[in-house]
């Protein structure tokens, strides 16, 4: 379920009697734990949050999060611990414990009993010995180093030395299962070889091999080219693309998702459902663009696309009845963990890039009509100086005297003179000319995020807007709009902000703008904030309004 990284809605403090509703809903799930042990885990004083996340397949799951580490988490309303608090257990003297279907079950190596998974039997014990200790015998809810583990101190598992040995004929290679309803006196022990289910797909289990071994086992890496294949590169590309999008859209996409960007759709779920050995490059394929892609599989009725924000399109709409998305079969995924890791990796953000343009107004429509450009016609900088300094030597307007000087013409006149100035100014410098011509533009602007083609719209980019506001208990938060503008998904910088600031965030719908949000960081965290946009997304200082709240040196946040 955490293979992948998943999505933080909010992470707030726990109220008194949340807390002391968990600690009854805990002793309820596990009857084996004694009250001093549930109130360590669910501590009276001690910090203690409540995390809300969406896993990669859309899961809403609730996090309780204890001194920075996760130590339960609540999935369709069944608490579930994590694997750091398994370790007390019992193991019978021999035989296989008698497990029944849907108990919680801790995943443990041979020689230490301190689990590395967690999961729920997806057969009896009876049904494990008829079918030979074959097929899928359990669902995988938590491991070892997946994204929940991350998202604390990333301690390694203790060393717990087993209760009894295993039986001789045992290899010590072979992984083990403690299962059971409960915890200590409930959980049990066996050996066990064949198939897991992780994340809801069937895997082929480690086997006869400890897991750092089956993770250097390169095993099934993903799909890759046939050398044999008689299709050209562009129409390997165009599959490829097409089976990352649908897999995207089956797997990681759901309604609660949408609007969704659709660089946020590319950059966090489509690339990270390309196999393990592909390179996914949309240039190669023979739509070039993302946006002709999308249009494509908008027409097939698929997806729907809106331009919600200035500039920026997203997804609005998915058909997951179609008949592409529901016959799509999921890719067999590689048989490690560490190869599911490392194909779930985001890819990192890059800035878009941002050009000024300057747009024809009626009123200057006559100086621009020679160059063949009329009113609403876009043009660069240069483009403009170009077509200025040639209408000017077109009409012998350069001062014979002083090259530097250039005499206005009734056009030039009505162009860019006040009308006080009209009967007294006669000639401009060049510099003073060409500002002036720019600055009687329209302004208007250019986007280009990667993989996509240019966004041109008229107007002046709306700048991040970074505000503090104080709350009614007298808190002040960090307020963050318009990231939206510049390819950023909200919900990913308040995960990464809580991180990092370690404050509680909240995402919500920005007041007064339609389809955009707004992240909420608790305290003055314009300092973290900056840092995070001009360092690590390497956005232009200019494109960012408020740096100068941050909290002077010394001074209390």
């Amino acid at each position: 379920m955490f293979a992948k990284a998943f999505r933080v809605r909010s992470n707030t403090a726990i109220k008194g009697s949340d807390r002391r509703k968990l600690r009854a809903d805990v002793t309820a799930a596990f009857p084996a734990l004694g009250t001093d042990q549930a109130s360590e885990l669910v501590p009276g004083k001690e910090e203690l949050s409540i995390v809300k996340l969406y896993a990669h397949r859309g899961d809403a799951v609730t996090v309780y999060v204890s001194g920075g580490n996760p130590v339960l988490f609540e999935l369709e309303k069944n608490l579930y611990p994590t694997d750091l608090m398994l370790p007390g257990i019992v193991v019978p003297p021999a035989g296989l414990p008698q497990v029944q279907k849907g108990d919680l079950c801790a995943i443990v190596l041979v020689g230490n009993r301190a689990p590395v998974a967690i999961g729920v039997a997806a057969m009896s014990t009876s049904e494990m010995l008829t079918s030979g200790l074959k097929g899928r015998g359990f669902s995988v809810l938590h491991t070892y180093e997946d994204h929940l583990w991350r998202s604390g101190d990333k301690s390694s598992p203790p060393f717990i030395a087993p209760l009894t040995l295993d039986p001789p004929d045992v290899s010590e290679e072979k992984g083990s299962v403690q299962a059971g309803p409960a915890l200590q006196d409930d959980m049990k022990r066996l050996t066990l070889e064949g198939k897991e289910e992780e994340n809801g797909e069937d895997q082929q289990m480690c086997g006869e091999k400890t897991l750092p071994e089956a993770s250097e086992d390169p095993g099934v890496r993903g799909l890759n080219p046939n050398p044999a294949d008689s299709k050209t590169l562009q129409e390997q590309m165009d599959e490829l693309l097409q089976q990352c999008f649908l897999h995207a859209l089956k797997c990681r996409i759901k309604k609660t998702d949408l609007p969704l960007l659709t660089s946020t759709f590319l950059g966090s779920h489509v690339f990270s459902c390309c196999p393990e050995g592909r390179q996914l490059d949309i240039k190669k394929s023979s739509y070039k663009k993302l946006s002709k892609f999308l249009q494509q599989m908008q027409q097939e009725q698929i997806i729907q696309v809106k331009e919600l924000s200035k500039g920026v399109e997203s997804i609005v709409a998915v058909d997951w009845k179609h008949p592409r998305i529901t016959s799509f079969v999921i890719p067999e995924p590689s048989p490690t963990s560490q190869t599911i890791q490392e194909g779930s990796r985001e890819q990192p953000y890059h800035p878009p890039d941002i050009k000024p343009l300057y747009c024809v107004p009626a009123s200057m429509s006559l100086l621009f009509q020679e160059s063949g450009h009329k009113k609403g016609s876009i043009l660069e900088g240069g483009e403009v100086r170009m077509i200025i300094i040639n209408y000017a030597k077109k009409n012998d307007l350069v001062d014979a005297d002083n090259k530097n000087l250039v005499h206005l013409d009734p056009i030039l006149c009505d162009c860019i003179l006040e009308k006080s100035e009209q009967h007294t100014v006669m000639k401009l410098p060049w510099d003073s000319l060409l500002t002036r011509c720019l600055e009687k533009l329209q302004p208007a602007y250019q986007v280009t995020f990667p993989g996509q083609e240019p966004i041109v719209k008229k107007g002046k980019i709306c700048p991040i807007d970074i505000t503090l506001a104080q709350r009614a208990s007298n808190k002040k938060v960090t307020v963050v709009r318009n990231l939206e503008a510049y390819g950023l998904d909200p919900c990913t910088v308040a995960a990464t902000l809580q991180q990092r600031c370690q404050a509680s965030t909240t995402v919500a719908p920005a007041p007064g703008a339609k389809d955009s949000l707004q992240v909420q960081i608790q305290g003055n965290q314009v300092h973290h904030l900056g840092r995070l946009l001009l360092e690590e997304y390497q956005l232009p200082r200019k494109h960012i309004q408020g740096l100068e709240k941050a909290p002077k040196p010394g001074k209390k946040k």
